[in-house]
Formats: structure tokens, sequence, C-alpha cells
């Protein structure tokens, strides 16, 4: 997979580079266009979800330690903050059904055997069912935290690499 592009700032870092002053001040503004210059809002829906709204704005402090609190990514982020709480509501959900299996084996002996094993295939059915939703949501949580520099991994795509250190080239020419 080829690394994405670095970022004008970065370049600047790095203290190094291949690229013209001239080049540097056009991807600069090609950057700035990218954004809205509008700061990032909540949706109505994320601020009617207490869980959503406290994780709204959590990430948008965060986002906007790293200048990306732009509203361009809004949506992004408000379907990040909703998904991420239904993702709870379905974990608590997994949990209740784990707590009335619980009670049914506990009074199993009060039922015939054939209405134990009847209840007890369907919460069974209801606990995958809930296990399958918590992965899909945590996959879309994962999808979105890669594009939006929420990973180690995405993070670090956007650190400069360490500089390399000058060499001789005379040195170099005579030793070979």
């Amino acid at each position: 997979m080829a690394r994405p592009a670095k970022p004008a700032n970065v370049i600047k870092l790095e203290g190094k580079s291949h690229r013209t002053k001239r080049e540097l001040r056009s991807r600069e503004k090609a950057e700035e266009s990218l954004l809205s210059g509008v700061k990032l809002k909540e949706s109505a829906e994320v601020k009617k979800h207490p869980e959503a709204h406290k994780e709204f704005l959590r990430v948008k402090k965060l986002l906007s330690g790293i200048d990306k609190g732009d509203d361009l990514y809004g949506s992004v982020i408000n379907r990040y903050c909703l998904t991420l709480a239904e993702c709870t509501d379905f974990e608590k959900k997994r949990e209740h059904a784990q707590e009335l299996m619980n009670k049914l084996e506990e009074r199993s002996g009060e039922m015939e055997f054939e209405e134990f094993l009847k209840l007890q295939d369907g919460l069974a059915k209801q606990l995958i069912s809930y296990d399958k939703q918590v992965q899909a949501k945590r996959k879309m949580l994962f999808d979105i935290e890669k594009e939006n520099v929420m990973t180690i991994a995405s993070a670090l795509r956007s650190i400069p690499k360490s500089p390399e250190k000058k060499s001789n080239a005379l040195k170099e020419a005579l030793s070979g």
C-alpha cells in the first residue's frame, strides 16, 4: 500500500524536502481549501443521546487540538459518536440476555425440560444476534477511526520520518 502524501506542515517540520518553496505554498493552499473554516457541529440526534453527546465533546476537543475540528468532518464524527452509543446499547442488551440465561438455568428444575430448552434456545439466539450487532458496529467504528487519525497506525502515517544523516559526497566518491 502506498504511503499517503505528507501534509505541508509535516514537510516543514522535517526541514528537508525535494519540493520547492512554491510547491510547498501551493500544497498549503490546497490543504487549506479542503477545510470549510466552520467549527465542528454536533447533530441534533447526537445531542439527544447522552452517551453519544459525551463522546462527541471528547472527540471534538481532541480534533481541535490537532487543527481538525472542522465541520467538514462533522457528519463522520457525528456518525461515529452515534455508532459508539449504539454499540454500547447492544452490549448492555447482550449482558441483560446473559443475565436472563443465568436466571433460567437457576430455575431449570421448576419447568418441563422441553420448555426449558425452548426458552434457552430463544435466549441463545438473542445473544448471538446481539453479538453480531456489536461486531458489526465495532467494525464500523474501526473503519471511521482509521480514516480520521484515531488509531496509532493512522497517526504514525502523519508523523515525519527521522531526518536522514547528511553524508559527505566527496568522501563517498573517493572511498569507492
